[in-house]
């Protein structure tokens, strides 16, 4: 599921060490001046804190609830200067929020 499509999770896990859920976002996308790669992201993260909020992602990951929430982004590209502030601020803000986020750029 690439992270341009917001009506699904594209993956979800449970961490076998920590216990978390593990929500996946796997992100295909190059980080681009423009920052419509830095927006697409913020809306699939919307889209999975919705999902969270209306207990939709219970009734589909029912091992999910009563476990500490992590949105996991798995992505192909570095991000720019932007999307690193974007990422930071997020994970901020998901942290009080009493989420996690987590960000990897794969190396392929």
């Amino acid at each position: 599921m690439p992270v341009d499509d917001l009506s699904v999770i594209d993956f979800v896990a449970i961490n076998a060490t920590t216990g978390e859920a593990m929500l996946v976002i796997g992100d295909h996308l190059e980080w681009d001046e423009q920052n419509e790669h830095l927006f697409i992201l913020q809306s699939k993260i919307n889209a999975y804190l919705e999902g969270i909020e209306n207990g939709s992602l219970y009734e589909a990951y029912p091992d999910a609830k009563n476990r500490k929430i992590v949105i996991d982004i798995k992505a192909k590209f570095e991000p720019n200067e932007t999307g690193r502030i974007f990422l930071e601020r997020t994970k901020n803000d998901l942290n009080k929020a009493g989420y996690g986020l987590e960000f990897t750029v794969l190396k392929f």
